[in-house]
């Protein structure tokens, strides 16, 4: 479900823009108790600027939960212990990704 931040007319509107994500976060909450959340795969760049594109992949993880939902994503995970600079363990990463 998409919430605009922007009114009719396409000015900014951060009062309605927030009040409607309360109302939506309300329905998802009664819609689906505290038990289920769908997961959602985060799919992002990493490679070239890791330091930045680590730092987006966290908020769209971020955004994920706040959204009820359960991120997934295993390009925060196997660069801790992968060699992202190793074209074999490169490889093998980008494969677990796939399976995943």
């Amino acid at each position: 479900m998409w919430i605009d931040k922007y009114n009719s007319e396409g000015y900014y509107d951060p009062t309605t823009y927030q009040a409607m994500r309360m109302v939506l976060r309300d329905e998802l909450k009664r819609r689906y108790g505290t038990g289920y959340r769908p997961l959602v795969f985060i799919c992002s760049p990493f490679a070239g600027d890791i330091k930045a594109n680590t730092e987006r992949t966290k908020n769209y993880c971020r955004f994920a939960v706040e959204q009820y939902a359960i991120p997934l994503a295993p390009h925060l995970l196997y660069p801790q212990f992968m060699d992202e600079h190793d074209p074999d363990s490169r490889k093998l990463g980008l494969f677990f990704g796939r399976v995943l």
